[in-house]
């Protein structure tokens, strides 16, 4: 929690991330393990039995194959969710009631895009099976965190461990904008190595 998604994922090889297709429809940060739900496109009647199954703090991954034909949610589900204190979506699709959306500050949502067009309810699906979202493959139980930047997915037993990485970078980072403000300039001695080891010549 507070250390920028940038931070953590230049510390699992710069590959953890979704695709960037998904988009944050507010500005509220992320965390929470990950409830995943596997729909066909254009239905959400998984997507709302998982509603009533998730525990609280948990974020619903709802995998439709990237539809965006239709909303899958919206304002009320989202309402119902946080009165559940469920910690989040990520839709892969679509979702409606962007404005609405946008105004919530202690509920995260990602998805694709947005349409007004409604949902069908007609199943079937799947619940708490892995899925395939966004280039990354999400497990139950995995962790997911996000800004605005975009979400990664994070396995439980490599978390204590990248936590610590990641607030050490991000404590570097902040050094380095310190550095930058106060006139000190933004040293980066790889950029002429590697340079040199490529044979580039340059005049100053």
């Amino acid at each position: 929690r507070g250390i920028p998604v940038a931070n953590i994922d230049d510390c699992m090889n710069r590959l953890a991330s979704v695709d960037a297709g998904l988009k944050p429809m507010n500005s509220t940060p992320l965390l929470g393990t990950a409830f995943t739900v596997r729909c066909p496109a254009g239905d959400n009647l998984m997507f709302h039995k998982a509603l009533d199954l998730a525990p609280p703090g948990d974020v619903l991954v709802i995998a439709a194959g990237g539809s965006m034909s239709r909303a899958l949610c919206g304002e009320i589900m989202v309402t119902y969710a946080r009165s559940r204190g469920l910690a989040g979506f990520i839709v892969d699709g679509c979702v409606r009631d962007r404005d609405e959306l946008a105004a919530f500050t202690d509920f995260a949502v990602y998805a694709r895009g947005v349409i007004p067009n409604g949902p069908y309810k007609n199943g079937p699906g799947e619940i708490n099976f892995p899925v395939a979202v966004g280039g990354q493959v999400i497990c139950p139980g995995d962790i997911l965190v996000g800004d605005g930047d975009s979400v990664l997915v994070i396995k439980p037993h490599e978390a204590e461990a990248l936590a610590k990485e990641a607030a050490a970078v991000h404590k570097k980072e902040e050094g380095q904008i310190a550095g930058i403000l106060s006139g000190k300039g933004f040293p980066r001695p790889f950029v002429d190595e590697t340079l040199a080891k490529l044979g580039v010549e340059y005049v100053d």
